[in-house]
């Protein structure tokens, strides 16, 4: 058991703090979780949780994040848009009673990643990115794309990456430390 609360009783939590379209992302993303899960052969039902519940503080205000800050890495906070993923690791523990160490990493880094993430934290992270309900096919097919071509998480990962750095330089928005340094870590992965 990862959580107190069955997925039925999550959903219904879940209806009362995020919004509708945030709500759909989410079923979105655990059901490409699960997905994932069966293709590279990880626990789907672990999945199911981590991807549903990813984006648990993603529809708080920066002020309630800002009570979170303790637990943000130093370069996260340049952007409060990557807040919702180190706040979401603690309230899936507070409010959803989840107790395996394994989804609170992957809520915690679905957004900027890490170094030396576990493929089970990769799935989540992709399942995030190329989920169908609401992400646009032409970002989510280029991803799928190095993924059916490759199979391989890191090509995938390193793909997602680069589209996201690129976005964030025409945007002229600021980049994390770390999401520079585990796109070096994964471009060396696959080299």
């Amino acid at each position: 058991m990862y959580t107190k609360f069955s997925i039925e009783e999550i959903k219904e939590k879940l209806k009362n703090c995020l919004s509708y379209e945030r709500y759909i992302h989410s079923l979105g993303t655990m059901e490409k979780a699960m997905e994932l899960a069966k293709r590279f052969n990880l626990d789907v039902e672990k999945a199911q949780v981590a991807g549903l519940l990813h984006d648990c503080a993603k529809c708080m205000s920066n002020d309630e994040l800002k009570a979170f800050e303790f637990c943000f890495d130093e370069s996260e906070k340049l952007s409060c848009k990557t807040w919702h993923a180190p706040a979401g690791e603690v309230v899936a523990k507070r409010d959803f009673g989840v107790v395996d160490e394994e989804i609170l990493s992957a809520i915690r880094w679905h957004t900027i990643g890490k170094k030396q993430m576990s493929n089970f934290e990769k799935i989540i992270f992709l399942a995030d990115k190329i989920e169908t309900r609401t992400r646009e096919a032409e970002f989510r097919e280029k991803i799928e794309k190095v993924l059916n071509e490759t199979n391989s998480l890191d090509e995938a990962m390193l793909k997602s990456f680069k589209m996201t750095i690129k976005s964030l330089l025409k945007r002229k928005l600021p980049i994390c430390f770390q999401t520079i340094d585990v796109y070096n870590d994964l471009l060396k992965s696959v080299l």
